[in-house]
């Protein structure tokens, strides 16, 4: 009797002591681990927000950028952390929902090993080709494909990066192909795009947008499900008859599996709150980013169309790892 008598008194203490540390919860700066260099998507998504998040969460928000393997050492990293709420993890769709499709043996699962808490923002692609490209329609860039198998190229910033999958989506969509030019980063792909030593490539719209503006390319269509603000007069590909190329680059936050029920509400709360203020919304605006900031139950049910949606891409294109 005193045996259980004890135990149940443990019991009590370790259930009372879980409110408590969540409602001391932060103590310390969290850690937000972005699994890429500085600089990039990832990146600035987190500065951007973590700069805000940590005037109502807090505490002092410190990113770190650990990059290697397209983002899965990062990822990996935060998956085997603690479940405390003190390391975060800021990451592009590759690490959420293409890498599993990609890459064999990988050492995280990107839907079992962590707590999602929201989609921070998205930007769609843009089909551009070079300027004196004999094509000005989506229509006439299909006819001209279809006319010309494996002879346009498609520049990428790698192989599996999400500007190489969207190409290959649309072709598998248009029953159309070309050829596939990967460069270690976008900044060489649209080098060489504008140089013209290539035809196309599908670019985040933010970063191929000065270029169509200067009339260096030519913008074709956007992959976005609506026209976009920053582009006004360039169609979508559905306008233009090719259905089923809604793309869009996206950045989110996730964090160990396992958070604390309240821990993981208040630092959902505090990205979303953050997400939503004017002058985030306003700094992502002039990138091409548009906030999303939805809950970590919707973020879950997207994470699983995503990943379902490229595995089968990757599939049907016979694309190998990285």
């Amino acid at each position: 009797m005193r045996i259980v008598r004890a135990f149940c008194a443990a019991a009590a203490i370790v259930a009372a002591a879980v409110p408590a540390f969540a409602a001391g919860y932060p103590e310390r700066p969290i850690t937000v681990v972005v699994p890429f260099p500085p600089g990039g998507g990832s990146d600035v998504a987190a500065r951007i927000v973590s700069a805000e998040a940590e005037k109502s969460i807090g505490t002092n928000m410190i990113v770190e950028n650990r990059p290697g393997a397209t983002g899965n050492m990062g990822a990996a990293a935060v998956a085997r952390a603690a479940p405390d709420g003190y390391t975060i993890l800021c990451a592009a769709l590759s690490v959420w929902s293409i890498n599993p499709a990609l890459f064999k043996g990988l050492t995280y699962d990107a839907a079992k090993d962590f707590d999602l808490l929201t989609v921070a923002v998205r930007t769609p692609n843009v089909l551009v080709v070079r300027k004196d490209f004999p094509a000005n329609t989506v229509a006439e860039f299909v006819a001209y494909l279809k006319a010309n198998p494996e002879k346009v190229s498609f520049a990428s910033s790698g192989s599996g990066s999400s500007d190489h999958l969207t190409a290959e989506l649309f072709w598998q969509k248009t029953g159309t192909h070309g050829n596939h030019i990967p460069y270690k980063g976008g900044g060489p792909a649209i080098v060489d795009l504008v140089g013209g030593q290539t035809d196309a490539s599908f670019q985040n719209l933010g970063v191929i947008s000065p270029q169509i503006s200067s009339g260096k390319v030519k913008a074709l269509a956007v992959t976005s499900d609506e026209r976009h603000a920053m582009l006004p007069d360039v169609p979508t590909l559905k306008e233009q008859g090719v259905e089923g190329v809604d793309v869009y680059s996206w950045q989110a936050f996730g964090a160990p599996k396992g958070l604390d029920p309240a821990v993981r509400a208040k630092l959902e709360t505090a990205l979303t709150t953050a997400l939503r203020a004017d002058a985030v919304k306003a700094a992502f605006a002039k990138t091409g980013f548009d906030v999303v900031a939805n809950t970590g139950k919707e973020f879950e049910a997207f994470q699983a169309k995503e990943i379902a949606r490229w595995k089968q891409v990757v599939a049907e294109g016979a694309i190998p790892s990285p």
